[in-house]
């Protein structure tokens, strides 16, 4: 399997090896493609790396702060220098603060909401806006949403209204890159043991209730995200942009 062979892909938000990103990248790279890696911090470091060194010794691992416009531009500057070009980009970056993803969402405050929106909206824009110059052959940018953008999630809070921020500027950057042929899609996946995940409330129970009421009666795993997400990068998918894919075993489609 080579669909993506001669591709140049980066990867934002590994944190281990249950990360949806890691699931992904681990597809793009069996598809063929050579990968760069970020981390967030001396924390996540050695998890990327040990995880990232798994495809070769000279594999391009950076550290990136998506808050930070100047580490944003150090990621692609570096990336340009190595390989002249990029393909594929890989957002799975949200953060929200504890406190903000308990009790109710009228009581968020003004600092939660726009570090929420900072770090998994905006993001996706600085990076797509710096990408862009290397994707001279065209490309595909994928983030991942979840269905908290589009209903609501107990719990999920200001983290619902950032991917329903994410959502939207997935549609308007579709739209302004089109013309050099980059897409720009998400992900919305079906709920997944992740890091981030387990820093919602009640998050087992929420895994239990789609199981119980998804069409197919289980929750997505790792490799059906990385599948997807490997489809979104290939050539298969050549005339998808702007689109929100979900990938929850039919979640999505019930009523009740």
């Amino acid at each position: 399997m080579s669909q993506l062979a001669g591709k140049i892909g980066i990867v934002f938000g590994v944190a281990n090896k249950r990360s949806i990103a890691w699931a992904i990248a681990q597809a793009w790279a069996k598809a063929g493609a050579t990968l760069a890696f970020t981390y967030q911090g001396e924390r996540l470091k050695d998890n990327v790396e040990e995880l990232a060194g798994t495809f070769g010794p000279d594999t391009l691992i950076l550290p990136c702060d998506v808050t930070s416009d100047e580490q944003i531009a150090n990621v692609f500057k570096v990336v340009g220098e190595k390989y002249g070009k990029l393909h594929l980009l890989l957002h799975s970056v949200a953060f929200a603060p504890k406190d903000a993803l308990e009790g109710l969402f009228v009581n968020t405050s003004r600092e939660a909401f726009r570090i929420a929106h900072d770090i998994s909206a905006y993001s996706l824009v600085a990076l797509a806006r710096a990408a862009a110059p290397l994707m001279t052959e065209g490309g595909s940018i994928v983030a991942m949403s979840y269905y908290g953008a589009e209903k609501v999630v107990p719990h999920y809070n200001v983290m619902g209204v950032a991917k329903a921020a994410l959502e939207a500027s997935t549609r308007y950057l579709a739209y302004d890159l089109g013309p050099k042929k980059i897409r720009v899609n998400c992900i919305s996946a079906g709920p997944m043991n992740t890091l981030a995940a387990r820093g919602i409330a009640g998050f087992t129970d929420m895994m239990k209730h789609y199981e119980a009421h998804a069409p197919l009666k289980r929750n997505v795993v790792p490799d059906e995200l990385g599948a997807t997400g490997a489809f979104l990068a290939s050539d298969g998918a050549a005339a998808i942009t702007g689109q929100v894919l979900y990938v929850d075993c039919g979640y999505q489609i019930m009523g009740m």
